[in-house]
């Protein structure tokens, strides 16, 4: 995460538009994992292994929640961790805005993004199953996507707002990139606010995606649970084809593919993407940047 961003920063300005779906509230505490995942990750103090959270983590504070019968036991909190959500609920109950109190918290780190919450307003992802509806955390980190998800509810959608400054950042962008999150709770919830999705659309900026999926594996998390829930195939051609091309009434001017995927290119292209394929596991800084170059390489393409 943090390589990507320098790549793609320097010389220039990057803005992330970051999901808020995943929000919640716990045991008092205003948790955004997506908005602090992307922060402790580009600040290099995210844990890497566990794949969220702060490195070097301890949870005295969790064991003690834990003993009074509080909070949910699956979905502990670091004491780090902890000093990042009692920061943002204290700001949020004074009446802050969530996008001045990330603008607070990212102020402490060199993160060389500005970080705008997609929204100010409170949108969160439920799931619907069978024996009833899960918050989406529940669902992902309780259950790890083994129960069937019929459909996701975006609760609060309808009324939310797009976060100040989200809407200029993608009119006045050279450059608007879809990074390789789920495409449908995580990317999907943000083009759900109002006039984010129109937004992109009208933008002057080519709009270029980076696929999820990776020879039909999916990147991280259970996007391939989330694609089977709306009839979606988890291949790299089939998501690409999803989001559609500006063209015919879509979201994309390009589509970048795993060198895995490199078969599904001609497909691509004739549904009037520009695509490419390159390697897009991003497993050390250099990979990284040659996959931010690609990017930037396949938007100026005529």
């Amino acid at each position: 995460m943090r390589e990507w961003a320098r790549a793609a920063a320097a010389p220039t300005t990057v803005t992330a538009v970051v999901n808020v779906g995943d929000d919640l509230w716990l045991s008092g505490l205003r948790v955004c994992p997506d908005l602090d995942s992307v922060m402790y990750a580009l600040a290099g103090v995210n844990d890497a292994e566990r794949g969220w959270g702060r490195a070097g983590e301890r949870e005295r504070v969790a064991g003690e929640l834990a003993a009074y019968g509080t909070g949910w036991p699956w979905f502990t909190l670091g004491d780090l961790d902890l000093g990042t959500h009692i920061a943002r609920t204290g700001w949020l109950h004074e009446g802050l805005p969530l996008s001045e109190a990330t603008r607070r918290l990212a102020a402490r780190w060199d993160l060389g993004v500005e970080l705008l919450p997609a929204s100010d307003d409170p949108v969160e992802t439920h799931v619907v199953t069978d024996a009833g509806e899960l918050h989406f955390e529940e669902w992902w980190t309780r259950h790890r996507g083994t129960v069937p998800a019929r459909r996701f509810v975006q609760h609060g959608v309808e009324l939310a707002r797009p976060g100040p400054g989200v809407l200029a950042a993608i009119a006045e962008t050279d450059l608007v990139l879809l990074a390789p999150s789920n495409p449908v709770v995580s990317i999907g919830t943000i083009l759900g606010i109002d006039g984010i999705r129109e937004a992109v659309r009208a933008t002057a900026a080519p709009v270029v995606g980076v696929s999820p999926i990776i020879g039909g594996a999916v990147v991280r998390g259970m996007a391939d649970a989330c694609l089977e829930a709306i009839g979606v195939e988890t291949s790299a051609r089939a998501v690409g084809a999803w989001y559609g091309a500006r063209s015919s009434a879509g979201l994309l001017d390009g589509w970048l593919v795993g060198e895995e995927d490199a078969e599904a290119v001609p497909a691509l292209e004739a549904a009037g993407l520009r695509a490419a394929s390159v390697p897009l596991w991003m497993r050390d800084p250099s990979t990284t940047a040659r996959m931010v170059e690609a990017a930037v390489a396949l938007a100026r393409r005529d």
